[in-house]
């Protein structure tokens, strides 16, 4: 079959399954198949599939099909600019979080020993990321997944910053030393509400997983751990920055404005939505130790 009357035949399938942008989803996978670029899939449409890459192209669409998200499929997602491995013991990285990961950098740049902790790391996108884009960070990706922790750390190597990140297992911050501060501490933890889980998508629902999720019945459960631990983990002036959901910009705000953080704020996402919380903290002295203010 000609690369274009098997694209074709797959956008109609994945059409007719209601996957939305079902001839992107057909040439990414033959990319992959190919190991060639789009300007291939422009320039030569009559390109004649072997019966190998027919038969591997059409399976990977019925994969498609089923709901299976592409990135799990290919096995890699783009993010940052960089190319990350991923399979269904971790979430895809979305481009969402590049908001998280910009402010992340720029924070990290001003401080003079750049050291940072991903809590929640997944496959490691947001602590290969700050790594990556600033050469002279260390940092650690803490996860309670070892199958998570195991992506991470390929994904550490696969994108050349091992030798400064390290990689921790536990509930939050179990595995991580209480004499250890940062300067920054990211996070993009569960937060979808409970009982909403199983009215998501079914590429998500389905095949990503529920650990990764699952935010407790109002969505708010890790945040609430999450935000009076770091107070103690953060060095003198240093930053918080939590992915939030659309609607959760106010109530994680209050958590961080309850623990005593200061210059909180809400960034946006492209659709105008609320996305990422800031804030940062320092420590208050009310009181000096002859009991004068």
């Amino acid at each position: 079959m000609k690369m274009r009357e098997a694209l074709s035949t797959a956008a109609v399938i994945l059409e007719s399954r209601g996957i939305e942008g079902s001839r992107l989803d057909a040439e990414v996978l033959l990319m992959h198949i190919l190991k060639k670029d789009r300007t291939f899939l422009i320039m030569e449409p009559s390109y004649q599939l072997s019966q190998e890459e027919n038969d591997e192209f059409f399976r990977t669409i019925n994969e498609r099909a089923s709901g299976k998200p592409v990135s799990y499929i290919t096995g890699e997602k783009e993010f940052m600019g960089l190319t990350f491995k991923v399979c269904e013991a971790v979430l895809i990285p979305r481009p969402d979080t590049e908001i998280l990961v910009e402010e992340g950098i720029e924070i990290l740049k001003k401080k003079e020993e750049k050291s940072f902790l991903d809590m929640c790391t997944g496959s490691g996108a947001i602590a290969v990321s700050l790594a990556y884009y600033v050469s002279d960070s260390k940092g650690i990706g803490a996860d309670i997944s070892p199958e998570a922790l195991a992506v991470a750390k390929s994904n550490a190597e696969l994108n050349e910053v091992n030798e400064r990140l390290s990689f921790a297992q536990g509930d939050l911050f179990e595995a991580i030393s209480e004499e250890e501060k940062f300067d920054l501490i990211a996070s993009n933890p569960p937060y979808i509400r409970k009982d909403v889980i199983n009215e998501l998508m079914t590429d998500v629902k389905d095949h990503e997983p529920a650990l990764a999720l699952d935010g407790g019945p109002d969505g708010l459960d890790f945040y609430r751990r999450i935000v009076p631990e770091t107070a103690r983990r953060l060095k003198p002036g240093g930053s918080l920055l939590l992915e939030i959901g659309h609607d959760q910009g106010q109530d994680v705000s209050a958590l961080l404005h309850r623990a005593a953080f200061s210059n909180i704020r809400i960034l946006k996402d492209l659709a105008g939505h609320d996305r990422v919380v800031c804030g940062e903290f320092h420590i208050r002295r009310e009181y000096c130790v002859c009991g004068k203010r």
